[in-house]
């Protein structure tokens, strides 16, 4: 039977100030990516997150960005790779101790926003995540969807699990088109549908030059910010199972 994990960026509130809708989502996900405080999120938060997860059988994931949290961990800041590897370990490693309050350990650890890009365009970069990830625990799996990221993680022995996205576009090179240009973002849900049907039955994506871009699907992101997010969730999860698909953290 094929399979598939849904994962969800969530823990994205920070003080008084509320993003995304945790609770609704949280039943239609089997992966939760938390944020560790730097481009959002708070302790508090991360731990109402855990323990929120933990109660609807979410596995539980590092998600790590750059320290931005007025622009949301979008905004790229230049770090080299001794700086890359000190955030990461400071922000996976805090998640890793709340976990470690509730009885539970980190599942995954997948790069946020610009981080995530950067690692995409520098090795050096990519690296040290994976040497960040693999001396806190070379049990965790990453979450990977770039070259640099991959290759980096794999190296070292880490288990990866390959990415694909239901509410964003994809370029014929296989990358995600850039949320700056028109049509990045995927809006109807019976749209995203249809791409992550084929992405999971077909292994390839439609580009929006029409051209068919195959791919590995191992976990699917549904992004908590991302209005509808919840409707989208339920309807990938019904359209995945009514075809006799798996859905499971990885």
């Amino acid at each position: 039977m094929p399979s598939i994990d849904i994962n969800c960026d969530m823990g994205e509130s920070f003080g008084a100030w509320n993003m995304g809708a945790d609770e609704a989502i949280m039943p239609h996900i089997t992966s939760a990516n938390i944020a560790c405080g730097f481009h959002a999120g708070d302790p508090g938060v991360m731990l109402s997150t855990v323990r929120l997860a933990l109660r609807h059988g979410v596995a539980l994931g590092a998600h790590p960005g750059l320290p931005d949290l007025q622009g949301f961990g979008r905004r790229e800041i230049v770090m080299n790779a001794a700086e890359v590897y000190a955030l990461v370990a400071y922000q996976v490693g805090a998640l890793q101790g709340i976990a470690a309050t509730q009885g539970a350990r980190l599942h995954h650890v997948k790069t946020h926003g610009a981080l995530y890009g950067m690692t995409g365009r520098s090795r050096a970069l990519a690296d040290a995540v994976a040497q960040a990830v693999f001396d806190i625990d070379p049990a965790l799996q990453v979450y990977v969807a770039n070259r640099h990221m991959t290759d980096a993680a794999l190296a070292l022995g880490l288990k990866v699990a390959y990415e694909v996205y239901a509410d964003r576009s994809y370029q014929d090179d296989g990358t995600l088109t850039p949320r700056s240009q028109p049509h990045a973002m995927i809006e109807d849900p019976d749209l995203a549908t249809a791409q992550v049907r084929q992405m999971v039955l077909q292994g390839s994506v439609r580009a929006l030059s029409g051209k068919d871009v195959p791919l590995k699907a191992d976990t699917l992101c549904v992004h908590g910010d991302q209005a509808g997010a919840t409707v989208f969730a339920q309807q990938i999860g019904a359209a995945l199972r009514a075809d006799g698909i798996l859905i499971a953290a990885t």
